[in-house]
């Protein structure tokens, strides 16, 4: 009975556009082919923004300390984003497409009543892997920024959430991600600098090391002509 009094209360966000979703649901109803993909992508797809962040985190151990700084800042601000999001659900608590339009076609399985629906979590998730790789390295952003418009009509089309939930999650956490990186790459770059001088020197930088540097260049004064 709790719960049905929370959902209740909750904010009905099919009258923002409503319409919209069910033209999306209807298409999703008209290509079932379509639906079982859909479904898997919505929630494994997560883990292209996470292989997009690795394949930063690898190409910065050839660019120095700041890329380096950004590469480590990229899954931080992530998961900043995703925080904020989840206390905006909180505080919006608007309730899920398939309690409001129960009677649109749906996809994905309803959740719990206090499984609130703006702002998605999941294209949260996408949209700061857009900005957070924008600083690191502009193509792995842009490979992120297409994925992250799969994921969010994906949302929209498994009827997990209305269209503006997905918008409202682009606009929180395009900027949040963003302002996270930049502020570590200033605040953490010099102790990201001190990790090359360490036993993790080999997951922050391929330079070789101080000492290593003077042999190297002995024998190459030694080869001959």
């Amino acid at each position: 009975m709790a719960a049905a009094a929370t959902a209740q209360l909750a904010l009905d966000g099919s009258g923002i556009d409503g319409s919209f979703f069910t033209s999306v649901t209807d298409f999703a109803r008209d290509t079932k082919w379509l639906n079982t993909p859909m479904e898997v992508w919505t929630d494994l797809g997560l883990g292209v923004f996470a292989i997009l962040m690795i394949a930063g985190w690898w190409t910065a151990r050839r660019r120095g300390p700041q890329a380096m700084t950004l590469a480590l800042a990229a899954p931080v601000a992530v998961l900043t984003a995703f925080a904020a999001a989840e206390v905006v659900k909180r505080f919006v608590a608007e309730v899920r497409p398939c309690r409001s339009m129960a009677h649109a076609y749906l996809v994905d399985t309803c959740p719990a009543p206090s499984d609130y629906a703006f702002p998605s979590g999941h294209a949260t998730v996408a949209a700061a892997s857009v900005a957070a790789l924008f600083l690191l390295d502009r193509r792995l952003s842009a490979v992120a920024a297409v994925f992250a418009v799969l994921e969010g009509f994906s949302r929209v089309y498994v009827g997990a959430h209305y269209p503006h939930d997905v918008l409202g999650s682009a606009a929180l956490a395009l900027p949040v991600a963003y302002l996270v990186s930049s502020a570590l790459r200033r605040w953490a770059a010099p102790l990201v600098g001190s990790l090359s001088h360490g036993s993790l020197r080999p997951l922050v930088t391929t330079e070789p090391t101080a000492t290593a540097q003077p042999a190297r260049q002995a024998a190459s004064a030694g080869d001959p002509l």
